[in-house]
């Protein structure tokens, strides 16, 4: 009885698998189908709608289930939003932009991109509404461009300033009795601080303090610029705290209109001299990306190859979130290779990571440099290894807002001998042939001698980065040094320094490799990656997605804190890394 009882269960179990893995393989086929769908037809007297409350990275990831959702679990692609608003700028059947923007998932040069594209859509003379029921810093300067920027009446807006916060685990450290064993070269490479402190040093205060500073003046000039009100305006406005109710952004002219959102779709309406009654063509992102293109591309035998690296940095395959030296460095094989490859942009979005791989991927731009110009284009942030990435090319360009520099190095051990001990009673002995045969250890104290050994190979590396970056930079040392020690610089300050070469975002670095390629205006296409299948994509991130649930329901507040630890059972080696998570609010 009880073996019929097993295979009954069996049966369900393995009816329900199958079932939920043809569920998805139709939605993978269903996905592949729709990609080679027909162009969309687009009706006259359209609007664009960008919802850019969903992330946005590099390259974008298609949830399959969008529109059973509203559009929500969709990564943005920044190419794909810039791409929409240039064509649609273009559009004979497009008459205007509609944003949503509460709370974008978005880093400020990221952000700086998407509303230089918004600017750029309103030569055209179309409109720009925007509307939001609340709206962060962040996306006040999205919407700041707006002609028409509505505010929810029973909303609000945050408008005092920004703050840099950093997580320190000393005390938790210290209540399990793990020490923490720190190599670094540079004053300023705090990315160990967390582990050793309870607070950041002065140095570490310092160079956050002069990197907020300078983020929030240049999103407070530029909006100075949009709205007409006075810098010295704006700033008093986020000291006193007078941005209180969306009336009081009103009463300040931050917005144009306190209204809800159906009085948002009477406006429209008027704009496109339709009645009250029909129905506002909206068009999303997604449709639109398969409308007739209105910019045309260039011959395909000169191209210029965008090559991609998002996230911290690992030896090996680039996975989701990270850049892998491997793939890195095929990719930029395979463009040197590529006759019909003119030029190459590497587009670097990363905090840094491994050195190993930070210097592997820099060989292989010295490489591709030899046959074709290479040109760097910074986004959100490439420090540390990221600027490893970016020094070997030939030009750098970033925005005034990207977090470069942290040129600096470190090694952290932990040494869990007591905490087996004393909290879970377990000890260790060995038996070695030589006397360091165990070197490395994270069961027992180090000698002076080897203390001193790993700190010396942390400084060579260090050396090795310095020296390199002069040479890229066309630096002398000294000079260089004086810059590195770990510091973090705004792309402002990277500028006056000599760390990047001009300022601007990918369209720009785009133009700077046609040109070190002798390539006019419309001789040249444009070659992105190609995205990843659609299905492959979604599976990873809902099974991410899935983990991140489970550790936040399990964990709550403490989730954070794991996800950190997590990172640090990834580093190998010797890391050209920022501080883990500057979480700039």
């Amino acid at each position: 009885m009880w073996q019929f009882v097993k295979y009954v269960f069996a049966t369900i179990v393995g009816l329900f698998i199958f079932s939920v893995l043809g569920f998805f393989l139709f939605i993978g086929i269903a996905s592949m189908l729709g990609s080679s769908e027909d162009k969309a037809s687009i009706d006259k007297n359209s609007v664009l709608k960008l919802d850019l409350n969903n992330p946005i990275q590099e390259i974008a990831v298609e949830n399959p289930f969008a529109e059973f959702s509203g559009g929500q679990g969709n990564v943005l692609g920044l190419n794909d939003i810039k791409s929409a608003l240039a064509n649609a700028k273009l559009d004979p059947n497009i008459k205007g932009v509609y944003l949503d923007v509460q709370y974008p998932s978005v880093g400020w040069a990221t952000a700086e991109e998407v509303r230089d594209a918004i600017v750029d859509f309103k030569k055209s003379k179309k409109f720009v509404y925007a509307y939001g029921e609340v709206m962060t810093e962040k996306a006040y300067y999205l919407a700041s461009v707006a002609d028409k920027i509505y505010l929810n009446p029973a909303g609000g807006m945050e408008w005092n300033g920004l703050s840099a916060e950093y997580d320190f685990y000393k005390g938790t450290l210290d209540k399990l009795e793990i020490k923490p064993l720190v190599f670094r070269v540079g004053e300023y490479k705090s990315a160990v601080e967390p582990f050793f402190r309870e607070n950041m040093s002065d140095a570490n205060k310092l160079q956050n303090q002069v990197l907020i500073n300078n983020i929030f003046d240049h999103a407070v000039e530029n909006i100075s610029k949009s709205r007409n009100i006075p810098v010295t305006k704006l700033k008093n406005l986020a000291d006193s705290l007078l941005i209180d109710a969306p009336q009081d952004a009103l009463k300040y002219k931050l917005v144009s209109h306190v209204g809800y959102y159906d009085e948002v779709e009477t406006a429209l309406r008027k704009e496109l001299s339709i009645k009250e009654d029909d129905k506002i063509k909206f068009v999303g992102l997604s449709k639109y990306a398969k409308a007739e293109k209105q910019v045309k591309e260039g011959p395909s035998d000169s191209r210029i190859a965008v090559i991609v690296g998002e996230g911290a940095i690992y030896s090996g395959k680039s996975g989701d979130g990270n850049i892998g030296s491997e793939t890195i460095a095929e990719e930029l094989r395979k463009a040197r290779k590529d006759k019909k490859v003119k030029a190459v942009v590497l587009r670097i979005n990363s905090p840094g990571g491994s050195a190993l791989a930070s210097d592997v991927m820099w060989r292989e731009i010295q490489l591709t440099r030899k046959v074709k110009p290479v040109i760097a284009s910074m986004s959100d942030v490439a420090a540390s290894g990221g600027y490893y990435m970016a020094m070997g090319c030939d030009k750098i360009v970033a925005q005034p807002n990207t977090i470069t520099g942290s040129i600096g190095v470190f090694s952290v051990l932990f040494n869990f001998e007591n905490t087996f001990k004393n909290k879970l009673g377990i000890t260790f002995d060995r038996v070695n042939t030589n006397t360091h045969a165990d070197w490395p250890s994270v069961t027992r104290d180090m000698t002076p001698f080897e203390n001193d050994r790993l700190q010396k190979s942390t400084e060579n590396i260090y050396a090795t980065f310095t020296r390199k970056a002069a040479e890229g930079r066309k630096m002398p040392l000294a000079k260089l040094q004086s810059l590195a020690s770990g510091r973090v610089w705004s792309g402002r300050e990277a500028k006056a320094n000599g760390l990047i070469d001009e300022f601007g975002g990918l369209d720009k670095a785009i133009q700077v490799a046609a040109q070190a390629a002798k390539l006019k205006e419309g001789e040249y296409r444009v070659k992105f990656p190609a995205q990843k299948n659609v299905f492959e994509q979604f599976m990873n991130k809902i099974t991410g997605d899935a983990e991140e649930q489970m550790l936040q329901k399990q964990l709550g507040d403490f989730a954070p804190y794991l996800k950190t630890l997590k990172k640090l059972q990834q580093m190998e080696g010797t890391q050209a890394r920022m501080p883990f998570d500057i979480n700039i609010k």
